[in-house]
């Protein structure tokens, strides 16, 4: 087994490692404030990213369950609409969204 000093050596160079890693993006961040390409990414990143996982989640469940697809179309029209209805709060949409899919996948 290593000595003491050997292992303390290793966690502290881990540490290091890890703690320049996580600051560097706040350090560039500092630089990049101001510009208007990272507040356009800040603004469409997370709409982009959604629609990835929409378009996954539906090419998955209709490839999956035929059936279901009327199903699952209903419950992103009423996933958008909530969206757009309610200030545009993710977390509630996308549960609401997901209730409606469960609750018309079991009920009929």
């Amino acid at each position: 087994m290593p000595s003491t000093p050997y292992l303390l050596a290793v966690v502290a160079i881990v540490f290091g490692i890890t703690f320049a890693l996580r600051a560097m993006p706040f350090a560039a961040l500092r630089a990049l404030r101001a510009s208007a390409t990272v507040r356009q990414l800040a603004m469409w990143m997370p709409v982009g990213i959604l629609a990835i996982l929409a378009v996954t989640a539906l090419h998955g469940t209709i490839t999956a369950e035929p059936r279901a697809t009327l199903h699952a179309l209903l419950a992103v029209a009423v996933t958008a609409g909530t969206h757009l209805a309610f200030g545009r709060r993710t977390i509630l949409s996308v549960g609401i969204g997901t209730t409606v899919y469960v609750v018309l996948v079991n009920a009929f």
